[in-house]
């Protein structure tokens, strides 16, 4: 049985940190949902690390859709949030509502939206009160990235950080039930997390948010065009993966595999039919 809304925040009163990773693809979500992750993310990451696009802007709800009907016939336990994809709440109520409903039909328990503007608060509101769970995202915003001037850190000073406060509270009133906060000092994640009722989930924010998120080919070492600096590789699966597909390739080559273990066999009186057949 899938975690509740309820539960996770209940982890934030106790204490309790929040562990959320990202996945793509049923064998992956199988077994980070095996390992107890609380939460997993179908992100919008895909684009880059299963799609090979060069931003997060390049994908869409169709493969958005693919993907979390995956995730999701893998997944028994964790809490489930898919990714709203670029342009697919930026548009009205009735195309954000129409998106995420198909989302939510997929699978997912909950969606995931970025930004704040006045617009995107209008939008949370909607999905909120007709019954679809919203996770914020704050701070670093991949889909503003060009706005933004590229990876830049969120919240350096005070007054940012009091602005990205406000924009928080705006989401928590707003009905989202937790809020992600990327790319910015652990002391600026921490005074808007204690001044949140709803968890607060760090990527490059510092260990005082109520969870964290990672996305998990960062973690397993597997995509290599960029690795952000908060992020910590626990394995190398691109050299796993490397060294697998060469030592196959050598024993393809020098006749080694297949071996007779992973041959099929006729009976010998068969063999001697084909032996005598002319």
């Amino acid at each position: 049985m899938r975690k509740s809304i309820q539960k996770i925040q209940n982890y934030k009163k106790e204490g309790k940190k929040i562990t959320v990773l990202t996945a793509y693809d049923y064998s992956t979500a199988k077994y980070l949902d095996q390992a107890g992750v609380d939460m997993i993310l179908v992100g919008d990451s895909l684009a880059q690390v299963a799609l090979g696009y060069d931003n997060t802007t390049d994908i869409g709800m169709d493969e958005m859709l693919v993907f979390t009907k995956a995730v999701s016939r893998a997944v028994e336990n964790a809490f489930l949030i898919a990714d709203m994809p670029f342009m697919s709440f930026q548009i009205d109520k009735t195309e954000t509502m129409k998106n995420a409903c198909k989302l939510i039909k997929a699978g997912a328990n909950a969606i995931k939206l970025e930004g704040s503007s006045d617009f995107v608060v209008e939008n949370i509101k909607h999905l909120t009160q007709n019954g679809v769970p919203v996770m914020g995202h704050l701070g670093f915003t991949p889909m503003s990235t060009n706005s933004l001037g590229g990876h830049k850190i969120q919240g350096k000073d005070a007054d940012k950080t009091i602005d990205i406060l406000k924009d928080a509270l705006r989401l928590q009133s707003a009905g989202c039930f937790a809020i992600v906060l990327e790319l910015m000092p652990l002391q600026s994640s921490q005074f808007i997390s204690q001044r949140l009722r709803i968890p607060t989930i760090g990527i490059g924010a510092g260990k005082f948010c109520d969870g964290q998120v990672l996305v998990s080919d960062d973690m397993l070492g597997k995509y290599d065009r960029f690795k952000p600096k908060f992020a910590k590789q626990y394995s190398s699966l691109k050299d796993i993966i490397f060294n697998v597909a060469k030592a196959y390739c050598s024993d393809v080559e020098n006749g080694i595999f297949p071996s007779i273990k992973e041959s099929f066999m006729l009976e010998a009186e068969e063999i001697e039919k084909l032996e005598n057949y002319r």
